[in-house]
């Protein structure tokens, strides 16, 4: 199941689009779903997040917490709206692209795509780019 909750100004529509969407992209790397919560929330809140859980003291885009067993992901994948509409402005592209690059990422992560190092990086570039083209697709 996934649930999505806001704790921000943002509210996204169409949560059945964006649900099947995160489904395939599950399925099309030989995952199962089990329970991922989208948290979308502010710059604030999201820091808060940080500093109590990870003790880190910085902004970021995306936090994700991995729940997942074997091949069954499950977690919570919090968004700060805010950094997605700073990062969309910075890399020009759409808040809706960048969005969805943001998103698609928290799911790589629970399949345990890396990005530390610059060749995880480049691979999780191109699965994002790979999961975003998904979203546009009908099932």
């Amino acid at each position: 199941m996934i649930d999505f909750h806001f704790e921000s100004e943002l509210k996204l529509k169409d949560l059945a689009k964006f649900s099947d969407w995160i489904s395939r992209i599950i399925e099309s790397e030989g995952f199962q779903l089990g329970q991922i919560d989208y948290i979308f929330c502010t710059d604030d809140y999201l820091l808060n997040v940080n500093q109590q859980y990870l003790n880190h003291d910085t902004f970021t885009d995306i936090i994700t917490f991995d729940y997942s067993s074997g091949r069954t992901l499950s977690g919570d994948i919090f968004i700060s709206s805010d950094r997605v509409s700073e990062n969309a402005r910075t890399y020009g592209v759409t808040f809706e692209n960048e969005l969805l690059r943001v998103m698609s990422h928290g799911v790589l992560h629970l399949m345990g795509y890396a990005d530390k190092t610059e060749d995880e990086q480049s691979v999780m570039r191109t699965k994002e780019e790979e999961k975003i083209k998904l979203f546009h697709v009908e099932p």
